[in-house]
């Protein structure tokens, strides 16, 4: 089972919120889909459930096209929007029974279904609550409810963590890691230690573009040769002076810091930089290579 994006382009009157993206994601791979806001990922990830339709460009799912084959796409799909949409006045067993018979469970196997679904993500407490009173975090474990209660062989979603408490975090990370193994999923978040945690693959989208797609390990691997710098002056110095610097690779300006991206430790080319130009140094530090990092050399806006 996989989910197949091909060319995909999605254009708003000017602004191309999607722009030629493709990326191929099989079945037991976990893929985190990471961008800054508006960058493009929840308009890629409505594509892919039928909810928009592309400009051009396509996405198939296990072999159907999402816009030919729409309602065989549903049924294979489980979506977690980004705004997670409920029935805020049913109650929780009675609001995924209704989810069930949508998806056409059959009526023998409804209730041991709905029952393990409620399990699987915690809900027993407040299974005979009206959803409309249970606080954020377990609306957003109903609506991870609701993507499951089917079985889909694809899992498709955004931000699934918002709004949890930590304790939660680490026990929704861990539903995702298992039920995985034998599904194609794909979230979205900006908790990059969640990415670290749960995703064998990262996808990175910048400006509708995709900027990144690999293997986590070899993401991490590759900057790992990579040494970032982020140094501070008292007086006003220029992001092109500092790349004039040797083996300088990249110079982001983030406020009135820079992030130097080099091949080696250039600190103490750094100093004296600072000693021939009379420059006072308010801060000087490596930073640790994280996936946080990487994103962030990968989306600045601010470049050299």
């Amino acid at each position: 089972m996989s989910l197949q994006v091909n060319h995909l382009t999605k254009i708003y009157g000017r602004q191309k919120a999607v722009d030629d993206i493709s990326f191929t994601i099989n079945e037991g791979e976990i893929a985190g889909f990471l961008g800054p806001n508006g960058a493009g990922k929840s308009t890629t990830m409505k594509i892919a459930t039928g909810y928009l339709p592309p400009t051009s460009g396509s996405i198939v799912v296990d072999g159907f096209d999402v816009v030919e084959q729409p309602m065989q796409v549903k049924k294979i799909i489980g979506y977690l929007p980004e705004h997670n949409p409920l029935y805020l006045d049913m109650f929780v067993h009675e609001y995924l029974n209704f989810i069930g018979k949508v998806y056409q469970i059959p009526a023998s196997q409804l209730k041991n279904r709905t029952k393990e679904i409620i399990s699987m993500c915690g809900l027993e407490p407040e299974q005979n609550k009206l959803i409309g009173s249970l606080s954020k975090g377990y609306r957003q474990r109903v609506g991870l409810a609701q993507a499951l209660i089917h079985n889909p062989p694809v899992l498709i979603l955004d931000e699934p963590t918002t709004g949890l408490d930590p304790n939660q975090i680490i026990e929704i990370r861990k539903l995702i890691k298992e039920i995985s193994k034998n599904k194609t999923v794909i979230f979205s978040t900006h908790i990059m230690q969640e990415v670290q945690a749960l995703c064998d693959r990262v996808i990175i989208i910048n400006h509708g573009k995709i900027v990144a797609d690999d293997e986590l390990t070899n993401l991490i691997g590759h900057q790992e040769n990579v040494s970032i710098i982020v140094v501070e002056f008292k007086e006003q110095v220029s992001a092109k002076d500092l790349s004039s610097l040797s083996s300088v690779e990249k110079v982001v300006a983030v406020d009135k810091q820079f992030r130097i991206h080099s091949k080696s430790d250039i600190r103490p080319e750094l100093i004296r930089f600072a000693s021939e130009r009379n420059l006072s140094l308010l801060s000087l530090r490596q930073e640790e290579n994280s996936m946080e990092e990487i994103f962030r050399s990968l989306t600045s806006e601010a470049t050299a």
